[in-house]
């Protein structure tokens, strides 16, 4: 079975840590509803 961003079904790019199955580019769009923020 591959994992799948289930932001946009693509399988490149994933981060699957905590189980979070987002691709790169969805997780910059959707981080900060998650709870992440950024710090410089």
């Amino acid at each position: 079975m591959t994992e799948e961003c289930w932001a946009t079904g693509r399988e490149q790019a994933l981060i699957g840590k905590y189980d979070i199955w987002l691709c790169r580019q969805a997780f910059r769009e959707h981080a900060r509803e998650m709870g992440f923020r950024k710090y410089s």
